[in-house]
């Protein structure tokens, strides 16, 4: 079964994220070796899980992803495959949060008990849920065995007077320790009120943004046993199936006759993946792979993260320069002390992220909001999309607002 819609878990660093999704789907999503030995998400991660309900239980206790109810001993019944997007926390990994955003349809906020609130990086990832227009959010107030009475409900204020003004002030706010699942059942409940399924258009053309990229094939490999590169994201309209011939944006990096540019990619779709499941289709929702006919060195080591996919002749030119109607924020959040925005200027460098391509760019021309950006790599993306962007502020790359393509 495929799932129908991404949730985001976003929050400062070492807040449960990766706990949590770990409690709500039984996958951990640090798989990768710095990951591991740093403690921290680096990359995006992806999880699976099947919320159920029980037919006997009532009230929050009937909601689990268990396929038998412990307190009846009775099957479960299926509500919806759910995918998490597990994003990093760590200020340096803002870029990838951001890029993560793209693809969530809904997202929990992780908020620890036992620090006060707002953390920085808690305040920036809300900012970006808000530029991103993600507006169904579940709070999660986390580690609540760490702390007492008292203090929980000190920190519950603190949650409260953060997001009073923000796109989340109407969120339920649930106490949870993911280390223990506890109040896990309560937490999918309110999943299921706050963040519905996306009304999906199949019609539309298939735009699939990429954020992982592999080599499957072992050391050692026959060359005739070998196999074609995958690519790993989400489609965020239309359907794929095997078989389609796909075009790949902005695709890879050509120099010649002293020019460099990049060249898009063509490929035929020969699996498709979700988790261990096996498809002919794919539509939005959920993590997919595509097994294709690619040269697998061009996939390995997430080559390929950040370009969009759609069938063949369907996906737009790529562009080397952006023409913005900008929206500025009125100070850098994610720091300990909020430094007023100020206009940008004419040879100003920024990091420009459309859907899951990140970019350095140099700010060619301003006039009041309209703004003209020249980039080092290029972007694919439609009139009118949204992109975000971000300034050097006290040696990081701060989200300072977004643009509006023209």
């Amino acid at each position: 079964m495929q799932p129908v819609v991404n949730i985001g878990l976003v929050g400062h660093v070492d807040h449960g994220k990766t706990t949590l999704t770990y409690a709500l789907s039984g996958i951990w999503t640090d798989t990768h070796s710095e990951e591991i030995k740093r403690g921290i998400s680096i990359k995006l991660g992806y999880a699976n899980a099947t919320f159920r309900k029980c037919p006997l239980c009532k009230g929050y206790e009937a909601y689990t992803t268990e396929e038998r109810c412990k307190y009846h001993n009775v099957e479960t019944e299926i509500l919806r495959e759910v995918s998490f997007v597990d994003a990093p926390g760590h200020e340096a990994l803002m870029a990838t949060v951001i890029s993560g955003s793209a693809l969530m349809d809904g997202a929990i906020l992780v908020i620890a008990a036992n620090e006060p609130c707002p953390q920085p990086q808690t305040k920036e990832h809300l900012v970006a849920l808000e530029i991103a227009g993600i507006k169904n959010i579940v709070i999660v107030q986390n580690k609540i065995d760490l702390v007492s009475k008292e203090q929980a409900m000190k920190n519950y204020q603190q949650i409260k007077e953060f997001i009073k003004n923000t796109i989340a002030r109407d969120a339920p706010i649930i106490p949870v320790s993911a280390q223990h699942k506890v109040n896990i059942d309560a937490l999918i409940y309110y999943i299921e009120k706050t963040i519905p399924t996306p009304k999906r258009d199949l019609s539309k053309p298939a735009r699939m943004y990429v954020v992982r990229s592999f080599d499957v094939n072992k050391p050692g490999t026959r060359v005739k046993d070998l196999v074609g590169g995958v690519i790993g994201g989400s489609l965020i309209q239309g359907r794929i199936r095997v078989g389609d011939e796909i075009e790949i944006r902005p695709g890879i990096k050509v120099e010649k006759e002293g020019k460099t540019y990049y060249e898009p990619l063509f490929t035929e779709v020969t699996s498709i993946f979700t988790y261990k499941e096996k498809l002919e289709e794919a539509v939005p929702g959920g993590l997919i792979a595509l097994g294709t006919k690619l040269d697998p060195s061009l996939t390995k080591a997430d080559g390929l993260s950040g370009t969009i996919v759609g069938k063949a002749g369907t996906l737009p030119e790529n562009r080397y320069e952006l023409c913005l109607d900008v929206h500025l924020m009125e100070r850098v959040v994610g720091l300990k002390e909020e430094i007023k925005v100020e206009p940008l200027k004419v040879g100003e460098p920024i990091v420009i992220v459309a859907g899951t391509t990140s970019t350095v760019g140099i700010v060619t021309n301003v006039k009041k909001d309209y703004v003209e950006v020249k980039l080092k790599v290029p972007v694919c993306v439609e009139d009118k999309a949204r992109v975000v962007i971000n300034r050097r502020v006290a040696n990081r790359w701060r989200l300072i607002g977004y643009g509006i393509v023209l």
